[in-house]
């Protein structure tokens, strides 16, 4: 499924003043809601509560629940890592992220691994570190970096896997990735916290709730 935002109506009216003030501010930085997106003529991946923009060497995942065939989460793999993306109903110009952080630290904690609070490009953030066994059975630490994005009515939640997780020069393109991203909230009522749908193409790879 593809998503291109029309472009806009052109403004006949727009004073030669106020086109010169506009073409000086600042790109603005996404994540964006729906109706924020920029009018860039990009093509786009519509999975319904989120919209990627495709980037070469990115592969796009969902992560499936095989028992309810509900999609858990979409993740984004590459060479270096993988970006995984979950997106959650809000409060209206609430802040979901504060009260989501002590419970993913408490998650953490009762696996045996740690969750450390820093300050990042997106506001207060997450370094986690796991102990796990690989496919071959092989003892190893997971690291990964959990960022909060507090939108209207949504709250989307990106974990940095691999070298974007630990590497700040890896974990840049990846920050452009996530900046990226699209959230529709949908005007449906929601209790707080419900993940938002997430639609199923039929070309994305499925991968089951343990990511194999």
């Amino acid at each position: 499924m593809k998503f291109r935002r029309k472009s806009a109506p052109s403004d006949a009216t727009l004073d030669e003043g106020a086109a010169s003030s506009s073409e000086e501010q600042e790109p603005a930085q996404g994540p964006f809601d729906v109706e924020d997106l920029p009018d860039d003529g990009v093509t786009r991946v519509d999975l319904g509560s989120l919209i990627l923009t495709p980037e070469p060497g990115r592969e796009l995942r969902l992560q499936v629940d095989e028992r309810t065939q509900e999609v858990q989460a979409v993740i984004l793999t590459g060479t270096d890592g993988a970006l995984e993306l979950r997106a959650f109903s809000a409060p209206r110009n609430g802040d979901l992220w504060s009260t989501v952080r002590p419970q993913v630290g408490a998650d953490m904690a009762r696996r045996g691994g740690t969750a450390t609070e820093q300050e990042g490009p997106f506001g207060p953030e997450l370094l986690c570190q796991v102990s796990m066994k690989n496919a071959e059975g092989q003892a190893g630490i997971q690291h990964s970096r959990i960022v909060g994005i507090n939108g209207s009515r949504w709250m989307l939640r990106a974990t940095f896997l691999g070298r974007p997780a630990q590497d700040p020069e890896s974990a840049a393109a990846w920050e452009a990735t996530l900046r990226n991203t699209i959230v529709r909230r949908g005007d449906h009522a929601m209790p707080v916290g419900d993940p938002l749908p997430v639609d199923l193409p039929a070309e994305a790879r499925r991968v089951n709730a343990s990511g194999t």
